[in-house]
């Protein structure tokens, strides 16, 4: 039997959507448990922090059961990659070295029965949204990290977590629904990918909170993983078929 490759992003640990966080978090702890069963790799796809951020001897309070699975998981003998997204970019060395699971901040290419995927969070990728990669450039900057990491961190998360809170209210309703092949920035940046040679058969990206299938040319396909606030969608590929499902 071959195993599964299993794919989910954003699941914004640390606020509340259709249910608690630590709800969510233990709703994301039962399907780690089930996806275990018959996964040969998992992929978490940025955002799974709403604010994330490693001191030199400090990490952000809670999600002990999520970080307790993933070591239990990777120390079970799983590959599990985690990405960073937009609002945990400040990973640093605690994943690697506490849990033995690589982060990418970057998308990454990997192969599985001769199928290729490229994977990411999805932020800053694509046409538009200048303001938000210029804040990133800053963001991601050794100085910025090493300044913010002078704050106390009950008043740098607070100020994370309000900052967080504004652009979230700041994002349109009608923005979290297909907005045409001309305005989705990750469906353009597919389409570049494609034009400059990068022949892969699958796009999965996280970031957009909406799932997403959507054809491309030459027979390629863009998924877009949507999120655990509000969807509960996850991707899976099962050797033949790439598809999203719905953890119920």
């Amino acid at each position: 039997m071959v195993k599964k490759v299993y794919f989910a992003s954003d699941f914004h640990f640390g606020i509340d959507g259709l249910h608690s966080s630590r709800e969510r978090e233990l709703r994301v702890v039962r399907w780690l448990d089930m996806v275990a069963q018959d996964a040969a790799s998992v992929f978490l796809v940025g955002d799974l922090f709403d604010f994330w951020f490693e001191y030199g001897t400090v990490v952000p309070k809670g999600y002990t059961r999520f970080l307790g699975k993933l070591a239990e998981l990777s120390d079970g003998g799983l590959s599990v990659d985690v990405f960073t997204g937009n609002h945990d970019l400040w990973m640093k060395g605690y994943f690697q070295e506490e849990l033995g699971i690589p982060v990418h901040h970057a998308p990454i290419e990997r192969v599985f029965q001769e199928k290729r995927f490229l994977i990411g969070h999805g932020d800053g990728l694509g046409p538009g949204d200048y303001g938000y990669k210029a804040m990133k450039t800053i963001f991601v900057h050794p100085l910025a990290r090493w300044l913010f990491r002078w704050v106390h961190p009950d008043i740098g998360t607070a100020v994370a977590r309000t900052a967080s809170g504004a652009s979230r209210r700041a994002t349109a309703p009608e923005e979290r629904a297909w907005l045409g092949a001309e305005q989705e920035w990750l469906f353009q940046y597919c389409l570049r990918q494609i034009e400059q040679g990068n022949g892969a058969d699958f796009f999965v990206f996280g970031h957009r909170h909406l799932p997403l299938d959507q054809a491309l040319p030459n027979g390629s396909r863009y998924f877009n993983l949507g999120d655990w606030l509000y969807n509960y969608t996850y991707g899976v590929w099962d050797g033949e078929h790439m598809r999203l499902e719905a953890w119920t």
